[in-house]
């Protein structure tokens, strides 16, 4: 499947300028199969929220995690999150838990952020992780009006 949809974006090379960080981006998530496997996992859940105009937030459920559990990183266009907490078992194995429906799971996520969108922060909040998210339109992209001579 990986090199019908290479073929796709070497389709449109010829005819278009400037997309080829998209379109390597695009060939990076089908090579990483986050598409055919859907990162293989749904945990946490997540919510993506448009909150403005230009402003997202990506919220992800994290119930049981505090600050020092979790590590959010961005580099070359992606947000990652991931558990970093330590299994709070004894030596033994058992804990004083007698039913587990908390999870604590490790995990990693990772969303692609488009060039234009910033990453303003992150907050964890009632068992919320939110990292909020700007759109950046620079002066050359803003509608204006031309002056006709």
């Amino acid at each position: 499947m990986t090199s019908k949809n290479l073929s796709i974006f070497n389709q449109l090379r010829p005819v278009t300028v400037g997309f080829d960080p998209l379109f390597d981006r695009f060939e990076r998530m089908f090579d990483d199969d986050l598409f055919m496997h859907g990162n293989g996992v749904n945990y946490p859940p997540y919510n993506i929220v448009k909150t403005g105009d230009y402003t997202y937030d990506i919220e992800l459920a994290l119930a049981g995690f505090n600050k020092k559990d979790i590590d959010v990183q961005y580099v070359d266009g992606v947000v990652s999150i991931k558990s970093v907490h330590e299994n709070k078992e004894d030596q033994t194995g058992v804990d004083n838990v007698l039913h587990r429906g908390i999870s604590k799971r490790q995990f990693t996520k990772s969303f692609s952020i488009a060039d234009d969108v910033e990453v303003r922060g992150a907050e964890l909040k009632d068992g919320l992780l939110k990292i909020s998210l700007e759109r950046i339109i620079p002066e050359s992209k803003k509608p204006r009006s031309i002056e006709v001579k």
